[in-house]
């Protein structure tokens, strides 16, 4: 199989510049004995989940290890896309490694913007790697993109409001759908504009885990071509629980997508700009959520650090997490987190961004994106997770998580933000089948780059 180049608008320009700028690439070296100190590369991480001790250590093991320097920049998520687009073939302006989420991955690698790292990938981690998230990576046998960190979407509660409205920990999804309908209907605290699951209209992420926990999907493939499949039998089951409970357990905005639920958790927490300008204070007023298992570190009582540094405190009185539970009991197919890192075709000093490469990878690094919270890409390190209730509830979700189709257009599809669209429309659809078909039809080409 070779690399399809694909019909995208947005990444024509990308496209054609990538591949004209494989071969061109210098090898710069990257022996700690050659003479790198004039020499840098830039490094993208997509926005704030990596610690800056984590950053920190790169940069120093770096230029430990090559001579050079490692610069690091932090890239919002919301116009990642766009700025790999543009960035990426341009070899003066391109970031030599990048950070980008698992589900753009397949876009970027088929339209060459990525160098083949393939012999790198056993000393890498090789089949130790997570696998769904190599596979986001790949074009036939050869490696571009590989697995940086991964998360799993886990179920965050206010275990006190779930106490004082009598409905225990639900063993399957069936009982998460009528227990969190009971809390809502209950607001044991009477609190206005009470959610007993904050689930934004416009929440594809976490919503699709009912769509997976149904045996339905998001798409299907057959002989390279990909097809929407929102209005099959499966997929219809999921979509209609989700429609209760927008109805009957949820009064988040239908505008809201999959940001910062937990600050609805918390007794008193902050708004936020895209800056991070406050804007608005909020108040306790969900008793569940969805979110990446790293979001634990933002729910709780507020402190402050030695430093006074804003800091939340997990209380064990107040706050549960668990795995949201499937039809069988097992953990439900939830949608994996997390991301995916390459190396720029494009980028001037190769085998420089080889070496970074090799840090990450490195057993000190993998252990220290455990210790942190970020469940590492190799499997060897996953015990530095530990073993509190945070660990077990992102490694029993992570262990039946699913992600988005691999199709070559699908970084597109997130783009268009037509999967927000269409989610928004289920509470008040009338036939949700013909809603399916509809952005089916719309959902079909935009997967084959159309």
């Amino acid at each position: 199989m070779t690399r399809k180049i694909v019909s995208l608008t947005a990444l024509a320009a990308a496209s054609a510049l990538v591949l004209a700028g494989c071969s061109s690439a210098a090898d710069d070296g990257a022996d700690a004995s050659s003479d790198n100190s004039d020499k840098s590369i830039t490094l993208w991480l997509a926005g704030g989940d990596t610690p800056d001790e984590l950053r920190d250590y790169l940069k120093k093991e770096f230029t430990a290890e090559t001579g050079a320097t490692l610069n690091i920049q932090q890239q919002d998520w919301g116009d990642l896309v766009t700025k790999l687009t543009t960035s990426l073939p341009d070899a003066n302006n391109t970031p030599d490694v990048a950070e980008l989420g698992n589900t753009q991955s397949s876009t970027f690698t088929n339209v060459g913007a990525f160098l083949d790292v393939s012999d790198l990938y056993e000393e890498l981690g090789g089949s130790k790697l997570l696998q769904s998230f190599v596979d986001a990576g790949k074009v036939g046998e050869k490696n571009y993109a590989l697995p940086y960190y991964f998360g799993s979407r886990a179920v965050f509660t206010r275990a006190d409001v779930w106490a004082a409205a009598g409905v225990e920990q639900p063993t399957t999804l069936d009982e998460f759908n009528a227990g969190v309908a009971a809390v809502n209907a209950a607001d044991p605290l009477g609190i206005p504009d009470f959610s007993g699951f904050y689930l934004g209209g416009q929440d594809w992420r976490n919503g699709i885990s009912w769509i997976f926990a149904n045996d339905g999907d998001l798409a299907t493939v057959k002989d390279g071509t990909w097809t929407s499949t929102l209005a099959s039998e499966n997929t219809l089951k999921g979509l209609a629980q989700l429609q209760e409970l927008y109805k009957s357990a949820s009064n988040a905005p239908n505008d809201a997508k999959d940001s910062n639920q937990y600050i609805y958790l918390n007794d008193s927490d902050e708004i936020k700009d895209a800056e991070g300008a406050v804007t608005s204070n909020t108040s306790l007023s969900a008793a569940t959520i969805m979110a990446p298992t790293w979001a634990h570190w933002s729910i709780g009582t507020l402190g402050a650090d030695a430093d006074g540094k804003a800091t939340r405190t997990w209380d064990d009185t107040k706050n549960a997490v668990f795995a949201l539970p499937g039809n069988d009991g097992k953990p439900a197919p939830v949608f994996a987190g997390g991301s995916n890192i390459g190396i720029s075709a494009t980028s001037k000093n190769p085998e420089l961004a080889k070496s970074l490469l090799k840090i990450i990878y490195s057993g000190e690094y993998q252990t220290m994106l455990g210790q942190n919270g970020l469940g590492p890409a190799n499997s060897d390190y996953v015990d530095s997770l530990g073993d509190d209730q945070f660990a077990e509830a992102l490694i029993a979700s992570a262990s039946n998580s699913k992600l988005t189709p691999a199709a070559p257009g699908w970084a597109t599809v997130e783009g268009s933000l037509v999967m927000e669209e269409f989610f928004s429309k289920i509470e008040g659809a009338t036939d949700l089948k013909a809603l399916a078909k509809e952005y089916d039809a719309k959902l079909t080409p935009m997967l084959n780059g159309e």
